[in-house]
């Protein structure tokens, strides 16, 4: 398939902007605390799916508007239609906001999450799925499912949750629905720091990252997905054969030739 170029992307259902190789998912609307819709939904999940072949993008910051991240499922767009749907609907929801996470998760760009105030439901699976998640002390995630009859395992928190934070502080969390705050996340691990401007954070975590070797970034990133699934030396193996393909790059020729002649690597990804 053809390259994608992204940066020129017309959103519908959010904001999305570039800047260099960087760009910005903002979903925007702070009116609600930035619910989502069925619309919204499957547009992010499109456009994450795009990111496999664009290679104009190089990292992918995802933020709210107005203070919030994302209080979930609209409750009149999404909660209201589902108690009318049948069975046969019902489970292709699911499956789209599954989708959602899995695309995120299998773009080669790192996501980063810029997450200020409220961060629920799917708005907690979307930071749950990042790569690396920026909080704001005053930002409170909670996996809300079962305040409306539902369990925790939604969009893959009973798989990713437990590695990021452990299996006994996920079962709290899933099973009263309680609120993460900052200072929990960040002892934790669920964020990679909290600060008065979770945004700046990320941005220059993006740019730093965007401006490195892309395909060995992209190739991290399968990895630690993957080997979730592997033994180890199932694991050792397909590292090898994975740096052996990194060493073919122009970036590992790149580095080598800066490291020679005492100058900063400037990469390409490619």
């Amino acid at each position: 398939m053809h390259a994608n170029k992204l940066a020129d992307y017309k959103a519908r259902h959010f904001l999305w902007e570039t800047e260099g190789t960087v760009a910005t998912v903002t979903i925007n609307r702070p009116e609600r605390k930035n619910p989502l819709t069925f619309d919204s939904y499957a547009e992010l999940r499109d456009l994450f799916r795009m990111l496999v072949y664009a290679d104009d993008i190089g990292a992918v910051i995802i933020r709210g508007a107005g203070g919030n991240f994302c209080s979930g499922g609209d409750v009149h767009e999404i909660i209201g239609p589902l108690t009318q749907m049948d069975m046969k609907g019902l489970l292709a929801f699911t499956r789209m906001t599954g989708d959602l996470v899995k695309a995120m998760r299998a773009c080669p760009q790192p996501v980063i999450g810029a997450i200020e105030g409220v961060c629920a439901g799917a708005g907690a699976a979307i930071a749950m799925a990042c790569d690396l998640r920026y909080g704001s002390a005053d930002a409170k995630v909670a996996f809300l499912f079962v305040r409306v009859g539902l369990a925790g395992c939604d969009m893959g928190a009973c798989a990713i949750l437990p590695r990021l934070i452990g299996q006994g502080r996920t079962t709290e969390l899933l099973l009263s629905g309680r609120s993460m705050n900052a200072a929990e996340g960040e002892r934790w691990g669920f964020w990679n720091s909290v600060s008065d401007d979770p945004y700046a954070a990320a941005r220059s975590m993006a740019a730093r990252l965007a401006a490195g070797p892309n395909f060995a970034h992209g190739m991290t990133k399968t990895m630690l997905n993957q080997e979730w699934n592997m033994t180890i030396d199932q694991a050792i193996e397909a590292e090898a054969q994975t740096q052996a393909l990194c060493m073919q790059t122009g970036d590992f020729q790149r580095a080598y030739n800066a490291f020679v002649t005492k100058q900063k690597p400037v990469f390409e990804g490619n």
